[in-house]
């Protein structure tokens, strides 16, 4: 008994701690983010703020309104046309046999293991070739293809799991396979259309590498290059940077505190499980 007991305080004091670690960069986050400029010392962040001040975030909304609209166009029609691509080329690799769907699969799934650098130098050729290079159509562009491949498997491995005769109960009723996919999968489909759907938005929204890529004037920059920029040259703005950064997670936060049980579910169905 005791040493159950002791067991449990050591489990229960590294988790503690552990979540203390985790929460400590947060804290000072939020901490320099309430003090004017004038109070902002690197030797003293962790100290709480004295004079509480609201002129950082005031500064950062300003600064940062457009990029913020800027992160919006573009993850809202990623995350949607992810999701609508997505679970048409799942379905069609799950239901549809045909000849080497199996190796144009494997091919299609090959694009989750190429590195964003190995493919930048022809990107930005590809881009400027079909006029979309600086422009934030390009940077929509390109997140979509570039996550076909992990939201393709997450709807293939989840339809794979709906048995054909499901499928083939709605062609002998009269519905073409399009019928069937419309009407009969697409409604049982919700739980990993939010998984695809949350892990597209939090990926676009956070991306960095194409954005300072493949944008170039500030004007149609996302939230992320906008906040690497308000570093500035000679002074940095501690308190406007760090209320940048809250500002800037607050969007992905919303996105799991109001879909995070269906994205639970749709983990727990086996959606993201080879």
């Amino acid at each position: 008994m005791t040493m159950n007991r002791s067991s449990k305080a050591i489990k229960y004091a590294l988790a503690i701690i552990g979540v203390l670690l985790f929460l400590f960069p947060l804290y000072i986050i939020f901490n320099n983010s309430l003090k004017p400029f004038s109070d902002v010392r690197i030797s003293e962040m962790w100290i709480p703020a004295r004079n509480v001040s609201l002129e950082g975030y005031g500064e950062a909304i300003v600064k940062l309104a457009q990029n913020i609209q800027n992160s919006f166009i573009l993850v809202i029609p990623v995350s949607l046309l992810s999701v609508l691509f997505g679970s048409v080329i799942g379905f069609i690799f799950a239901k549809v046999k045909f000849r080497f769907s199996n190796v144009l699969f494997a091919l299609v799934i090959f694009g989750m293991f190429i590195p964003y650098q190995s493919i930048l130098i022809p990107l930005v050729r590809s881009m400027n070739k079909i006029g979309l290079y600086g422009k934030l159509s390009g940077l929509i562009v390109t997140h979509i293809i570039y996550g076909l491949p992990i939201s393709s498997l997450m709807f293939r491995n989840y339809y794979a799991k709906i048995p054909d005769e499901l499928v083939e109960a709605g062609m002998i009723d009269g519905l073409r396979l399009w019928g069937v996919f419309t009407q009969v999968v697409v409604p049982i489909s919700l739980p990993t259309m939010v998984v695809v759907l949350i892990w597209q938005f939090t990926s676009v929204w956070n991306d960095f590498l194409f954005a300072v890529v493949l944008t170039q004037r500030p004007s149609i920059q996302p939230i992320t290059v906008a906040l690497q920029n308000l570093a500035g040259t000679q002074v940095i703005e501690w308190n406007v940077q760090m209320a940048g950064a809250l500002i800037a997670a607050i969007p992905t936060l919303l996105v799991y505190i109001f879909l995070g049980k269906y994205f639970i579910q749709g983990l727990l169905s086996g959606s993201v499980k080879g």
